[in-house]
């Protein structure tokens, strides 16, 4: 076995913690974690399991405009749903767009407010689906 063993984490660069937390909080239902210490600019850590991903408050680098309508063609974080009929019909309620996977497997793309793109796949951690 490889000396990688595992993904502890996933960053995200956000403009504004509030907002992004109204996302993947409030919207998604992910649970803050309380133990992430003052790094000196705000942010946040969700929890996913027993993995995590940091929203990072911080000038972006990336441009925001201009990246592919189709989130599979961008860099992307890939989550795993039970029900993905149940996170469409969250989305279409906030008016969130989000395009299909061209794989033919259950999956969608959405971007979050600061236009990270995210990867929703039907069914248990594993393979992608692009």
């Amino acid at each position: 076995m490889g000396m990688v063993t595992g993904l502890h984490h996933v960053s995200l660069i956000v403009s504004d913690t509030a907002r992004a937390l109204a996302f993947y909080r409030d919207l998604l239902g992910l649970s803050v974690d309380g133990e992430r210490p003052d790094l000196g600019y705000p942010g946040a850590w969700l929890q996913l399991g027993s993995l995590q991903i940091h929203l990072l408050e911080l000038a972006n680098p990336d441009p925001v405009e201009g990246r592919p309508a189709h989130g599979g063609r961008d860099r992307h974080v890939a989550l795993s749903v039970a029900n993905l009929d149940a996170l469409i019909t969250v989305l279409d309620q906030a008016g969130i767009g989000y395009t299909l996977s061209r794989s033919g497997r259950r999956a969608l793309f959405c971007r979050d407010p600061d236009a990270n793109a995210l990867e929703f796949v039907e069914g248990p951690p594993g393979r992608g689906a692009a």
